[in-house]
């Protein structure tokens, strides 16, 4: 990072080029995993391979309609002076074996149940005469021998008959590589029997939270000491977008911060929070600047002191190299650093949306802002459509909580009075 600060968008470029090996890692396909077809494994996941239709889909021709499975010609005459009667022939159900079709008959038939062999249309029982089935479904009669249905109209070979395969040939694609997993994806591919599928690898982020003052929630706490916040945020945070989270604290201390990312081998990345800034006890800064993170500051309020670059750290064997992205501790910067720089990357390789929903809309009331910064504000939308701002300090976590909208207040700005239209990102969608 250079001494003059950054603007959040060459931050943002920077950090998108650190990771970029990391992102491209995923595709590989030796980091590929074979799972099962199912919503709690395999739902939001990104295919890595296509996937192939090991079946016809469907496998046998149906009905897409209730109603009477003929042939076409027995209708060709069919006219409303002058209707068709053809006897009821054999009942197929969903689930039903295919049966021969007698000429001459109208076989009932269920939707999705086989068409009988034979017949070349299906008639829509609403458009019969009578409009109903006569003898069958549940509690029914045995039809009379003597029974027969009107049809009104002609019909032509093919209405309401899905053909075998009209979804999926057997081998075909069903979904490319790169999809992402949602319910119709899960379901097009349960549809064809597919039970495991090659997903890409996700990243593996360790989360190390610092800073003396730090308990758990549910801890005690004794003078000076605070609850920690950013670990469960940005652990949110970064589930829902797609990463594997492994979470490590440490006291200011900057052994200790070494010894927590050697005891997380396996993470692709390491994402920090306090210790960045330029006070005496900025411990991520102790520890990692020496092992080449580098440390600065973006034009960017909250969140302006920052830190990122690969780390050269132990490993079992010797020494790895690790990318880092070092956020500040404030709860507010440090979800604010995470809009910004890494939440775009993540959701971008998990096959997400990596934006935010933006429009423009009007202050309900005049702010200021510092116009040498990029400034982030939590806000809300009134009734009339204006944006209600809050206050901009880095410690008030339960605005944001509340909060239904970003207000960004650009470099070079210094005030805008109550009307001016101001970029607004949607975080509650």
């Amino acid at each position: 990072m250079t001494s003059n600060p950054a603007t959040p968008a060459e931050h943002a470029d920077t950090v998108a080029q650190l990771l970029a090996p990391v992102i491209d890692s995923l595709a590989d396909d030796a980091r590929s995993e074979l799972i099962a077809l199912s919503p709690g494994t395999a739902s939001g996941r990104v295919l890595s391979a296509d996937v192939r239709s090991p079946i016809t889909v469907p496998p046998f021709r149906n009905s897409q309609m209730d109603g009477y499975a003929v042939r076409a010609a027995d209708l060709a005459s069919a006219s409303a002076d002058a209707p068709v009667a053809l006897g009821i022939g054999a009942t197929s159900a969903a689930g039903d074996a295919v049966h021969e079709h007698l000429s001459g008959t109208a076989a009932p038939v269920m939707t999705g149940a086989p068409i009988p062999s034979g017949a070349d249309a299906v008639v829509p029982i609403e458009i019969a005469d009578p409009p109903r089935f006569i003898g069958i479904g549940s509690g029914a009669v045995e039809t009379p021998a003597d029974t027969t249905v009107r049809f009104h109209a002609p019909v032509q070979a093919g209405s309401f008959v899905r053909e075998a395969g009209a979804d999926l040939a057997a081998g075909s694609t069903i979904l490319p590589a790169g999809t992402r997993l949602g319910p119709a994806q899960l379901g097009s591919l349960a549809s064809a029997g597919v039970t495991e599928v090659q997903v890409r690898a996700r990243p593996v982020a360790l989360l190390l939270s610092t800073g003396h003052e730090l308990r758990a929630p549910g801890d005690e706490l004794e003078p000076g000491q605070i609850y920690d916040a950013n670990t469960a945020s940005l652990t949110a945070a970064m589930e829902e977008s797609g990463a594997i989270v492994q979470v490590a604290f440490a006291p200011d201390d900057a052994s200790a911060v070494l010894r927590a990312i050697a005891q997380h081998p396996d993470a692709d990345l390491i994402v920090t929070t306090g210790g960045v800034s330029a006070g005496a006890f900025e411990v991520v800064r102790d520890a990692l600047e020496p092992a080449g993170v580098r440390f600065g500051k973006v034009a960017m309020q909250p969140g302006g002191p920052q830190g990122l670059g690969n780390a050269t750290v132990a490993a079992a064997e010797g020494e790895r190299t690790v990318p880092v992205i070092a956020f500040p501790g404030n709860p507010v910067s440090a979800l604010l650093s995470f809009e910004m720089f890494l939440r775009p990357i993540l959701r971008r390789a998990a096959g997400l949306d990596p934006s935010r929903r933006v429009q423009r809309a009007p202050l309900a009331e005049a702010l200021s802002s510092p116009r040498e910064k990029h400034q982030i504000r939590r806000g809300g939308f009134r009734a009339d459509g204006s944006v209600e701002v809050g206050a901009p300090g880095s410690h008030l976590l339960h605005d944001y909580a509340r909060a239904t909208v970003l207000v960004h207040v650009p470099i070079g700005v210094d005030a805008l009075p109550a009307g001016a239209e101001v970029e607004v990102w949607r975080i509650d969608e």
